[in-house]
């Protein structure tokens, strides 16, 4: 907090380096030229020209961008002392993965906005980063930091933390959308997707359950809650009910456990949007512990359920990389990141979208032939399950029936030897 104030008397210049220039750093760039201290050293990306060219679609000058250096290769984000913080933004968990080790590795500060790396891979990678002395960030901007900003609100102010989450455009039949058949779900002409810079695949996975399931793994090993037993519901509920509805069972709501992540829809079951939804926003549900502030909750308005115990606040809107400078500052001027990975109590496992066979090439998330299912990392690693994030490119070897979880028995597995060491890692932590 106040790290406005703090930034007016700091001097020293922020040099910060992208890996992937797609939407999210995008937005981030529209807002560079009014923030402080902050010099964009190095864009790394597989496509430069494409790159330069979001530069400018961002509304950064030429001068500016002339003075960035663009590259393919990350040596000459590793091999430049002077950058202090690191975006590491490509989407792709693999890559990201092994970006993410050479990163720390080299003693730099990273901001993960690839959650999928993050959920495969968050606590081998945290832990590497303590050991070596620098931050391991989320990325401010997307739900998960600010989920956890609220719960953290909460557990400081001394309530109990009773759900969170954020909302969603979520329909059962929706988890079989393909990035051929995205647009016509979001209203939005294929063409004026492609000229905003929207990416089928990416967008199918927002429709799909993939990305809602990757943010609340994220949450999960960031935080104290757990994961719904059988995979998030999506409830069709508006900020009016979060209070009455997203408490325990035996309170009258409707959550398996207490302490319990989740994620709401803003369609209906006919698809029609109701009032008052939460689609692009998050939300935090908590309770009093005692009487007088069971009260106060009344006295000050606070909607609650019907027995007053339980209320809530929500955020109604996140602004992805038009605020992700709170995280570069919170590491450059308090060295803290805005929410890091804890532990490993959630995956996100791949499941068939279609039936599989020999020779298939899976395409991961957002794709045609896998969606992903939020569960325990103890389910995932008894049942040997294949994380969505690891997906994408592997050859199916033995049939696979549509709806079925994937595990490695049924792929070749032709994984970086270094990613196996990271989810062995994780593995060992687990209470076996």
């Amino acid at each position: 907090m106040y790290l406005y104030s703090k930034l007016e008397a700091f001097k020293k210049e922020i040099h910060i380096a992208f890996i992937g220039c797609g939407k999210f750093v995008t937005m981030f760039l529209a807002q560079l030229n009014n923030l402080n201290n902050i010099k964009v050293n190095t864009i790394v990306d597989l496509d430069i020209s494409k790159a330069k060219d979001n530069c400018l679609k961002s509304g950064l000058s030429k001068s500016i961008i002339n003075d960035i250096h663009f590259s393919n290769s990350i040596n000459d984000i590793l091999d430049n002392k002077s950058i202090d913080i690191v975006i590491e933004a490509t989407g792709n968990a693999k890559v990201g993965i092994l970006n993410a080790k050479q990163i720390i590795l080299n003693k730099k500060n990273i901001i993960m906005v690839n959650v999928e790396a993050d959920v495969v891979a968050g606590k081998y990678l945290s832990d590497l980063a303590f050991e070596n002395d620098v931050v391991y960030s989320m990325a401010y901007g997307d739900q998960p930091a600010l989920i956890l900003e609220q719960i953290e609100w909460a557990l400081l102010n001394g309530f109990e933390v009773i759900c969170a989450g954020k909302g969603t455009k979520y329909h059962k039949t929706f988890e079989d959308s393909t990035p051929e058949t995205v647009w016509q779900h979001y209203g939005i002409k294929a063409k004026d997707a492609l000229s905003s810079g929207m990416n089928p695949k990416m967008f199918n996975s927002f429709l799909t359950g993939d990305k809602s399931s990757i943010e609340m793994a994220a949450v999960a090993n960031s935080s104290h809650l757990k994961v719904p037993d059988t995979g998030l519901n999506y409830p069709c509920i508006n900020t009016n009910q979060i209070a009455k509805q997203l408490i325990p069972m035996e309170s009258g709501g409707l959550l398996e456990k207490n302490r319990q992540l989740e994620v709401i829809t803003s369609i209906d079951q006919n698809k029609k949007e109701i009032d008052n939804h939460l689609r692009w926003g998050v939300f935090l549900v908590f309770k009093g512990k005692n009487n007088y502030v069971k009260n106060c909750f009344s006295d000050y308005g606070m909607i609650v359920d019907n027995t007053g115990e339980y209320t809530a606040l929500w955020r109604p809107y996140h602004y992805i990389g038009l605020e992700l400078a709170q995280s570069i500052y919170s590491i450059a001027l308090n060295k803290q990141a805005t929410g890091y990975t804890k532990s490993y109590k959630a995956d996100v496992a791949a499941i068939s979208k279609v039936n599989l066979y020999p020779g298939d090439i899976l395409d991961g998330e957002g794709g045609y032939k896998v969606k992903g299912r939020l569960v325990s990392s103890s389910i995932s690693y008894k049942k040997n399950l294949l994380p969505l994030g690891l997906s994408d490119n592997i050859k199916v070897i033995k049939p696979i029936a549509k709806n079925s979880f994937i595990s490695f028995d049924d792929i070749e597995n032709n994984l970086d030897r270094e990613i196996i060491k990271a989810r062995e890692y994780q593995f060992q932590l687990l209470e076996k």
